[in-house]
């Protein structure tokens, strides 16, 4: 039996919660040190123009690809998750891994949750790294099977690249990454601070102060 829509919105809404629980308990944590934030200095312009890179136009095609992608591979870890033993049975055990139906939970959380994290836009890199690497399960599983069978690799194989193509370009501009992506980099400068002190009126206002005259 398939799992119905209100399960999946109890599951999203879940994982959401238990994302939120996790970053409220981050608030109480102490901030990186100097050290660590001294050594990602150098990375931060590479994160800010992967996370803003495309213009309008690409930022709109991202869009579309994410959507593309996120929406229809929820289906497929839908179908993992109401009956994970026969996935199990069925496409894990045929590739001889230990825990068959371990990794059949594994496959389907990352296309579930992959997929609203690509929707979204949220920790993309991580939801197109999840996609990509059980596209990339599959299409070895299929070629293992089925040798090159274009029938058989033609979707596995545009997963797969989509996902990819995510992972290598960035989610865009339309994204919840972009939008958080500044302040978070300016939170991670080891300069923020000092530039901040330097700012004139940091410590009250300014006032004249005479100059004497012989």
């Amino acid at each position: 039996m398939a799992m119905s829509t209100v399960q999946l919105l109890e599951l999203f809404g879940g994982f959401a919660g238990a994302c939120f629980a996790l970053w409220l308990a981050t608030q109480s944590l102490p901030s990186p040190g100097g050290a660590l934030r001294a050594g990602l200095a150098p990375l931060q312009p590479a994160l800010l123009a992967y996370l803003q890179r495309p213009g309008l136009l690409g930022s709109a095609g991202l869009l579309l690809l994410r959507l593309s992608i996120g929406v229809m591979m929820i289906h497929h870890g839908q179908e993992k998750l109401a009956d994970p033993q026969q996935f199990a049975n069925t496409y894990v055990a045929s590739l001889h891994l230990p825990f068959p139906l371990f990794f059949a939970y594994v496959a389907g959380f990352s296309e579930l949750i992959g997929s609203w994290l690509v929707i979204l836009g949220l920790l993309t890199p991580l939801g197109a790294l999840a996609l990509t690497g059980t596209m990339a399960t599959a299409a070895y599983q299929h070629i293992l099977t089925a040798g090159l069978n274009i029938y058989v690799l033609e979707l596995v194989v545009l997963y797969l690249g989509g996902s990819l193509a995510l992972l290598l370009n960035g989610p865009g501009r339309f994204s919840f990454d972009a939008g958080m992506a500044p302040e978070l980099i300016a939170s991670l400068n080891p300069n923020s601070s000092a530039s901040e002190a330097e700012q004139p009126g940091r410590f009250g206002p300014l006032t004249p102060a005479p100059i004497p005259f012989p």
